[in-house]
């Protein structure tokens, strides 16, 4: 009988906590289980792995909060939202609605950058439960009275809780429901006033307030989520070849105009440090590099300098300073390299040796990605001297942060511990929040998704290596599932990436898959050279560049104008439609062809259709079955489709014949807006 005592005890705790206090979801009680609380408050969101992360915004997005409420019984319950910014103050709560099988939603706008925090509240709606019971008991003749003299002194409780201003209203409710000369049914009437309801419903009584588990949401600058992305490297903008001469900042600014008129927002620099002599590779990936042969970028560091030094073939730190000044003046930014990993004379090689993992016959292990090897390169090792290692890494971004670069690509963050760059970027944010990092990743599903759990601002993708229907729809699909921590940057090609389809498809394949980055993802990028259509691999069945820019310099001719008119008129359409600024906002339409995909994307009256040929090697025809609620209208209307590449309008319903050269045009890319109904359609 003694262990019956606690549990009174705790009783009386809980009845104390069910009056004016709120009750807690989530925490432990004192025999070790999760307490329920008064409400049920479960599966809330958005909320990453139970809310051990914070969920992923960017500035001024509306989210929908929402939770599965609900209690015992039959009475009414209500819900709410706590929304706090990164201030600390908390705003005014925001009503949930109720969806089906017990949810509730309700939409929240973060409009700060920052770590905000929400919680749900539940509680007992008394004036919810009277609303439902007393017109049912009232036309039954079951208790009148009783139930009017409830909802009277309901009405005066509620009113209290009122602003004096706003009660108008409400004022002689209670009277009327007591005035006994007047038939049931009227004075319930006058209760349920759509005026009065209103007020109510914005000032309702709570009762048994029980609250969830706080979740966070981290707030990014809206580039974390939009912008098209531009890699070249400094070096071979303005080279010679004959006399061997590496371009500077200087001459590398002179690019500056030719991207900002393509419509890109970033320009991404590979490594601009020193490049290491020792082990030094040649064209192609060779161990033969000859004396004017420049290496590696990514074999970082030398006498000259390391991670915060410039290397000397592209000018000074003040022509760095010059270059990032001149990018925003075009209204981009510029994103650096960070890649943690050190050419075999690098200072800190030297300096500290206990950095790198010794062999056992003391030599430093170079990097290796078996049967790969990257002799010119010594892979960090972060378990000897994390302090010391940690703070200097912390130092070298800081270091270019103080410089203008606020976007950081990161090289092969999967290869370093997980724990590091959870600390790396929250100590950076703590700082900068408006500081952003693209993780470079390209390996198993588990490991990207940690990255974006952890605090990378976006992803690299398998976007590059899904060219059918199927798999890019299904890819797709799973990446919105985990947008709530996880950005997408659809990048058609890297230095390290020619994927086959772009050496064998032709000048069509392309363009398909610069309408497939650019319209499916908000942020997608282009490594220079794919707008002249540039495609030899080194070898059959490769995906290296034949002559990578890795290792030499390739000064392009750019009076040729190649793929530029249709990369800046993508960019174009993604800066004038908010719809395409989005990847939650995605429909697929049916095609029954596999050749040929639809989607739509739709923000508000904003909707943008896409039909594509993704074979680049003949023309395809095909019925596209339109989803018309997903463009915001109903199944039998129509709709005025404009192609922004041809100029052409059609009105289309739910069935729609097309057909799709792509040595002509592989793609429409439609505007749709509702077609006035005495236009006569006509097929595409």
């Amino acid at each position: 009988m003694g262990a019956l005592k606690p549990r009174r005890g705790r009783r009386r705790a809980f009845a104390a906590a069910w009056g004016d206090a709120p009750t807690f979801v989530g925490k432990i009680d004192g025999y070790g289980r999760h307490v329920v609380g008064r409400i049920v408050i479960t599966d809330v969101s958005p909320s990453v792995s139970c809310g051990a992360y914070p969920a992923r915004a960017v500035e001024g997005e509306t989210l929908t909060v929402r939770a599965t409420v609900f209690r015992e019984g039959h009475d009414a319950v209500g819900a709410n939202v706590v929304l706090t910014g990164p201030s600390g103050r908390a705003a005014p709560f925001v009503p949930m609605s109720p969806e089906d099988n017990d949810r509730w939603s309700a939409p929240v706008t973060v409009d700060a950058e920052g770590e905000w925090t929400y919680v749900v509240e539940a509680w007992g709606d008394p004036l919810g439960t009277w609303w439902h019971d007393a017109p049912l008991k009232i036309d039954a003749g079951v208790d009148v009275e009783v139930v009017l003299e409830e909802g009277a002194r309901l009405y005066a409780r509620a009113t209290e809780g009122v602003p004096t201003a706003e009660r108008g209203p409400l004022e002689g409710i209670p009277a009327a429901l007591r005035d006994s000369t007047r038939a049931p049914r009227q004075r319930l009437d006058t209760a349920l006033a759509p005026e009065a309801v209103q007020v109510l419903r914005r000032y309702p009584v709570r009762e048994l307030v029980t609250t969830g588990e706080p979740r966070r949401i981290w707030v990014d600058r809206r580039r974390a989520l939009y912008g098209s992305w531009y890699e070249f490297f400094p070096r071979s903008e303005g080279a010679t070849l004959d006399p061997p001469r590496s371009g500077t900042f200087q001459t590398a600014a002179e690019r500056l105009p030719a991207v900002a008129r393509m419509g890109f927002d970033v320009v991404y620099l590979p490594p601009i440090h020193p490049i290491g002599r020792v082990n030094r590779k040649g064209p192609n990936n060779t161990m033969t590099p000859g004396p004017d042969d420049p290496g590696s970028p990514w074999a970082i560091g030398s006498d000259e300098g390391g991670h915060d030094a410039i290397h000397p073939d592209l000018g000074t730190l003040e022509d760095f300073d010059a270059f990032v000044a001149r990018t925003r003046e075009l209204g981009m930014e510029v994103a650096l390299d960070l890649a943690l990993q050190c050419a075999p004379d690098h200072p800190w090689a030297k300096e500290h040796p206990e950095w790198f993992t010794t062999r056992v016959d003391g030599t430093i292990a170079y990097a290796e990605n078996p049967p790969k090897k990257y002799q010119d390169i010594y892979p960090l090792n972060f378990d000897n001297d994390p302090e010391g290692l940690y703070a200097e890494v912390l130092r070298v971004v800081r270091h270019w942060v103080d410089h203008g670069v606020k976007i950081f690509r990161v090289d092969n963050p999967h290869t370093k511990p997980l724990d590091f760059w959870q600390w790396l970027i929250a100590e950076v944010k703590k700082t900068d929040p408006d500081v952003l990092f693209l993780a470079e990743a390209f390996t198993r599903p588990a490991m990207m998704h940690e990255l974006g759990r952890i605090g990378f601002t976006q992803s690299y993708t398998y976007f590059t290596w899904r060219v059918h229907k199927d798999e890019l729809q299904e890819y797709v699909r799973e990446l919105v599932v985990a947008s709530t921590y996880m950005r997408p940057n659809f990048f058609v090609n890297t230095p390290d990436i020619l994927h086959a389809s772009l050496q064998y498809g032709g000048p069509p394949v392309f363009k398909v898959r610069a309408v497939l980055a650019a319209l499916l993802s908000p942020t997608w990028g282009v490594y220079a050279g794919f707008e002249q259509f540039e495609h030899v691999a080194v070898r059959p069945g490769s995906e290296e560049y034949l002559d990578s820019e890795k290792y030499q310099l390739r000064p392009r001719d750019w009076s040729k104008p190649g793929l530029s008119p249709y990369l800046t008129m993508l960019n174009e359409l993604r800066r004038g439609h908010p719809a395409l600024q989005w990847l939650t906002n995605v429909t697929f339409h049916e095609v029954d062809s596999p050749d040929v995909m639809a989607w739509s994307k739709r923000t508000g009256d904003d909707v943008v259709l896409v039909v594509l040929n993704l074979d680049p090697h003949g023309a395809r025809e095909a019925t596209v079955r339109l989803d018309m609620p997903a463009l915001g209208v109903g199944w039998d209307d129509r709709v005025l489709v404009h192609d922004e590449v041809s100029g052409n309008e059609w009105t289309w319903g739910q069935d729609n014949y097309v057909r799709l050269d792509p040595f002509i045009e592989p793609a429409h890319v439609f505007t749709v807006r509702r077609a006035h109904p005495a236009l006569e359609g006509h097929w595409a």
